[in-house]
C-alpha cells in the first residue's frame, strides 16, 4: 500500500503552480504575497503557535554593504549566557521569511535554552548564490564578535536549515571549517545538498513524484535563479565535494515523501564516510518542508523532540 501525506496537506498544498514559467518579476511578486502569507496570525493554524516561554523580536544588524533584519527568540525564564543556534528558513532561496520557523524555534528557544536567532538572508533572484552563505557567515561572526551584547556563549554554537536553509547550513558549516568560529553541532532539515546537474537524479524523485510540499518545477526554477552561470554548482552541493572532515555532529531530518529525501541521506552516509558522527531521522507520513507545518503534518512534533534531544546533549554536555 503506498504511503500517502495526510489529507490536510494533501487539500491544502497541490502542487498546482508552473513555477518554471514565471519570470523573476513574478517570483518576486509571488515572495511579497506567499511571505505575507506565511508571517501572518492567520496561517498559524498550519504554522503552528509559538511557544509562550520565549520572547520573540525583530533586530537588525549592519554588515558591509547591507542591513539584515534578524528574528530572536530568547527563553523569557533564562541566563545573560546561552548557546547560539543559527537558523535559516526554507524557500529555494527564492521565498520564505523567518517568522515560518516561529512555532519550531521559539520551542527550541525555551527547552533548550539557547537565542535562536533567524536570519532574513538575501533572495533570488536579486541575490543569488553565494549572497546568502555571504550574509549567514558575516552574521555569525558578528553576533560571536559581540557576544556579550547578544547574550550568548560563543564557544556553544549550532547551526540549524530547512531545506533552502539546510543547503545555507551546509555550506556555512563548511566555511567555517576552515575559518572558524567553532561549531558543536548542526541540524538540517530536507537539505538539498546537490545542485548540480544531477539534482534531481535521485530515486526519491521518482518515488515521491505527485506529493505535495515540493515540486519538481518548483524545485528546476529555484536551481535556475539562484544558481548564476559563473558559479560551478558542484562547489555549492556539498554531496559532490571531496573531504568533509571536520564538520560538526550532524543530525538531518528527511520526510519519507519528500522528492528531497535521498539528498540527505546520501549527504549522511558522505559524512560518516569522512568520519563526521551523521544521523538521520525519517518521518514516515511527512512531507517537504514539514517542519514549518505542523498543523498540517504530524510528524512535525516528534521531530522537534529529536532536534531539541540532539541540540541539548551538544549545546548542554554537562547537563
Amino acid at each position: 500500500m503506498t504511503t500517502k501525506a495526510p489529507l490536510g496537506a494533501r487539500l491544502i498544498l497541490r502542487n498546482s503552480v508552473d513555477w518554471e514559467s514565471m519570470t523573476p518579476e513574478q517570483v518576486i511578486a509571488a515572495r511579497v504575497k506567499t511571505n505575507r502569507l506565511r508571517s501572518s496570525r492567520a496561517t498559524r493554524f498550519i504554522t503552528g503557535l509559538p511557544d509562550r516561554r520565549a520572547r520573540i523580536e525583530e533586530r537588525t544588524i549592519e554588515l558591509p554593504g547591507r542591513r539584515l533584519t534578524l528574528r530572536v527568540h530568547r527563553p523569557k525564564d533564562a541566563g545573560t549566557r546561552l548557546p547560539l543556534v543559527l537558523s535559516f528558513h526554507g524557500g529555494g532561496f527564492m521565498v520564505g521569511t523567518a517568522a515560518q520557523n516561529d512555532w519550531l524555534n521559539s520551542h527550541l528557544a525555551a527547552h533548550c535554552p539557547a537565542v535562536v536567532v533567524s536570519v532574513e538572508y538575501r533572495l533570488a533572484p536579486e541575490h543569488p548564490l553565494p549572497a546568502p552563505v555571504d550574509d549567514g557567515y558575516d552574521t555569525l561572526v558578528q553576533l560571536i564578535g559581540d557576544h556579550r551584547r547578544w547574550g550568548i556563549d560563543p564557544e556553544a554554537v549550532a547551526l540549524f536549515g530547512e531545506s533552502a536553509g539546510g543547503s545555507l547550513a551546509t555550506l556555512l558549516a563548511l566555511r567555517v571549517r576552515e575559518a572558524g568560529p567553532a561549531l558543536r553541532a548542526q541540524v538540517l532539515g530536507y537539505p538539498g545538498t546537490d545542485w548540480s546537474e544531477t539534482m534531481t537524479e535521485y530515486p526519491s524523485f521518482i518515488r515521491n513524484a505527485g506529493h505535495p510540499g515540493l515540486s519538481l518545477s518548483e524545485l528546476r526554477l529555484a536551481r535556475r535563479l539562484s544558481v548564476p552561470p559563473a558559479l560551478d554548482p558542484r562547489t555549492i552541493s556539498p554531496v559532490k565535494l571531496d573531504d568533509l572532515a571536520g564538520l560538526p555532529p550532524t543530525l538531518i531530518v528527511t520526510a519519507a515523501l519528500d522528492p528531497l529525501d535521498d539528498h540527505g541521506r546520501h549527504y549522511a552516509e558522505r559524512l560518516r564516510a569522512d568520519g563526521v558522527d551523521a544521523q538521520v531521522r525519517t518521518y514516515p507520513r511527512a512531507i517537504h518542508g514539514f517542519l514549518s507545518m505542523p498543523g498540517l503534518i504530524p510528524d512535525a512534533r516528534p521531530a522537534r523532540q529529536d532536534i531539541l534531544t540532539f541540540l541539548r546533549r551538544h549545546l548542554h554536555p554537562a547537563s
